[in-house]
């Protein structure tokens, strides 16, 4: 019986060498197959913080909540499935965009108000671009930064949001109306605020 207790006290430490082993070779098989880990993102996150939180706070026009949204997505990659390195930037952005839509869920207007609909942009940020963004209705605002800003096609926007392509065509329209009848804007440092910055 002693025999049986000992190996059976070495199972259990031989599989979790294995596992640990194994963990190790399969990360180091995805760094050198061009897959992004958990590092990456973190450095993407580290990089591009104020690029990210500026996205989480123009989404969510809710400082609290951008910052909960930017730790969520910082998280969320960790967990992600595979993620070519390439893309591992514009995956950090969607895993923003994606928590910013689970915590404030956006509905297009005649359907009942989401969670941070509206806000007044006022000491929200010293950007009056963002200022001016987080005034929009929240489904004009998400649909806006999605299509306009991040450049998502009407279907993708149409997906993550839970809507139809043409409600996303017409908040888009809206988004642009409310934009153009702001006084006072200058429209160039909105580019500053996109997927590209």
């Amino acid at each position: 019986m002693p025999g049986a207790r000992q190996s059976a006290k070495q199972g259990p430490r031989v599989s979790a060498i294995e596992f640990q082993l194994g963990s190790r070779l399969s990360s180091e098989g995805e760094k050198s197959m061009g897959y992004a880990v958990r590092a990456d993102f973190c450095r993407i996150f580290e990089t591009h913080m104020r690029s990210l939180y500026l996205l989480a706070l123009v989404l969510t026009a809710d400082r609290s909540l951008a910052e909960q949204c930017f730790v969520r997505g910082l998280s969320d990659t960790g967990k992600a499935n595979r993620v070519f390195k390439d893309w591992a930037h514009l995956w950090a952005r969607r895993m923003v965009i994606r928590n910013a839509i689970q915590m404030v869920w956006p509905s297009p207007a005649g359907s009942a108000a989401s969670l941070s609909d509206r806000s007044d942009g006022r000491g929200l940020t010293e950007r009056p671009e963002i200022a001016a963004i987080a005034t929009l209705p929240g489904f004009e605002r998400f649909v806006f930064v999605m299509s306009v800003l991040e450049r998502y096609s009407n279907h993708d926007c149409a997906l993550l949001l839970g809507r139809t392509r043409a409600e996303v065509a017409e908040g888009r329209i809206r988004a642009l109306n409310l934009i153009t009848k702001l006084p006072n804007l200058d429209r160039e440092p909105l580019a500053g605020i996109s997927a590209g910055s």
